[in-house]
């Protein structure tokens, strides 16, 4: 189908240079330029709201700041919920100024848009002759940060792996779908997967939406692999359960924090949801091991923005450490939101989920401090990931997003599913699935093995947020 383009023009009584300088300001004058950035300048990330006849009357997007010129032009590139570009002009128009919007949606988006509608995308045409799988990602919703990165590393390896020859001479054909960080679109989407044909499908959607998916892979025997950071459970020859779990994440921060800190009382505050309180139980345990206190603990919906009452429950509460379990676009705006009201100056913060691409979106200075444990982080000094990143923006370019733990996992996860492809001939997915135990790979994170369906044997890392990204504390190394 191609691109479409919506174009917008108003005229505002003043010069382009105070039209120019509302931008990122929060004034009120506009869903462009209310913008949420650290820096108006090329490369930099950037959150705005996109004008909706429906719900509220926007719609969330996330994106990178591509061009500036000052006083008359930005351009942003969108990289959730659709890829395009947004190109604002501003010009003299007699005594004020022409701001003239020019968008960029492409069939992803047209597709999406449709979706909210309730109109379901068309069904992937059939292709014979090659592999199929499937790739359920949150292109938007709360947990879009990480989404884009995502995308790029599972057609990154499904690349590599057509280069080596696919399975058997059948190319990987990925086919992706997008859950909206909503568990009835998930659902929706993954009986869509399993009718395009896909013989496994990989997924790093909240832990809310895995539930739901779980149920209909069984039933169509596709084979579900899951890859990042979750609470664990029902594993098989059907499902692999990837990724980092929470007690490996707790038993390496948190004695290290609460030596470093001297602290030793916790608040414990999150999304409400089965991964936050799985990994709260697994902290209540590992805390009160180590001689410490859970102060409180506390959840909110997946999509809250603001935490005024929170904020000041924590400053009650006198608690010396934070443990937070949100995720995405909630992290965000929880982690900003204690910055902005001075916690982060006494009160030292573990986030299980603050990957690459969300300490971005919560910035410099909001994020410098806060402390996080994975597998992989970019700055990760092996020569698998210097070349691995090295073809990432070879093939995405230098302002590509980000790659983290949760988006990383994606890649090391289809090789090793192709590997065990080829081992049985591109068999059952069962029997693929029962392949991949035992199996193992050195990719950008190291040395990983997949011990058991449910287990992925890793090293840990403890890092700390910087300008720019993370800087390592510690490491647990693989058993």
């Amino acid at each position: 189908m191609g691109a479409i383009f919506v174009t917008d023009e108003t005229h505002v009584n003043a010069r382009p240079r105070d039209v120019f300088a509302l931008f990122g300001h929060g004034t009120g004058a506009g869903w462009l330029f209310d913008a949420t950035f650290d820096a108006l300048r090329p490369g930099a990330v950037v959150r705005f709201r996109i004008p909706w006849p429906y719900g509220d009357g926007t719609l969330e997007a996330t994106g990178r700041i591509v061009a500036v010129r000052q006083d008359s032009r930005i351009v942003l590139a969108h990289e959730t919920p659709w890829r395009g570009r947004v190109v604002c002009t501003l010009t003299p128009s007699g005594s004020g100024t022409r701001v003239r919007v020019v968008a960029e949606i492409d069939d992803t988006g047209i597709e999406w848009l449709q979706a909210l509608h309730g109109l379901d995308p068309p069904e992937p045409a059939a292709e014979p002759g090659t592999h199929p799988i499937g790739l359920l990602v949150s292109l938007s919703g709360s947990a879009s940060v990480f989404a884009a990165a995502s995308e790029n590393v599972a057609r990154m390896a499904v690349a590599e792996a057509n280069v080596d020859g696919g399975v058997r001479g059948s190319p990987l054909r990925l086919v992706v779908a997008d859950d909206a960080t909503d568990v009835r679109v998930g659902a929706a989407r993954m009986r869509r997967l399993v009718r395009a044909g896909c013989q496994a499908v990989f997924t790093n959607v909240t832990s809310a939406t895995f539930d739901a998916i779980d149920p209909i892979a069984r039933a169509a025997g596709v084979l579900l692999i899951y890859t990042p950071v979750n609470e664990g459970g029902r594993a098989g020859h059907g499902l692999l359960r990837l990724g980092e779990r929470p007690e490996g994440q707790l038993s390496l921060a948190v004695p290290y924090l609460m030596r470093d800190s001297g602290g030793r009382r916790w608040y414990l505050a999150g999304n409400d949801y089965v991964w936050p309180r799985a990994s709260n139980r697994q902290a209540r345990r590992i805390i009160a091991g180590y001689g410490g206190e859970v102060t409180a603990e506390r959840y909110a919906g997946l999509g809250t923005r603001r935490f005024d009452r929170l904020l000041e429950d924590i400053e009650r509460s006198r608690a010396d450490l934070i443990l937070s379990t949100f995720v995405g676009a909630d992290e965000v705006a929880f982690e900003r939101a204690c910055h902005e009201a001075g916690l982060r100056a006494r009160v030292r913060t573990l986030s299980l989920a603050l990957d690459e691409a969300t300490r971005e979106h919560v910035g410099d200075a909001a994020g410098t401090g806060l402390y996080t444990a994975f597998g992989y982080y970019q700055q990760l000094p092996t020569s698998e990931n210097r070349a691995f990143l090295d073809r990432y923006r070879a093939r995405y370019g230098c302002m590509a997003p980000p790659v983290s733990s949760i988006s990383e996992s994606l890649y090391e996860a289809i090789l090793l599913y192709v590997a065990a492809a080829r081992q049985t001939g591109g068999g059952e997915p069962a029997e693929v699935g029962r392949a991949l135990s035992g199996s193992s790979l050195r990719g950008p994170r190291g040395h990983v093995r997949v011990a058991k369906p449910d287990l992925l044997e890793q090293d840990m890392h403890l890092v700390r947020a910087i300008p720019g990204g993370f800087t390592h504390e510690k490491t647990a190394e693989r058993p």
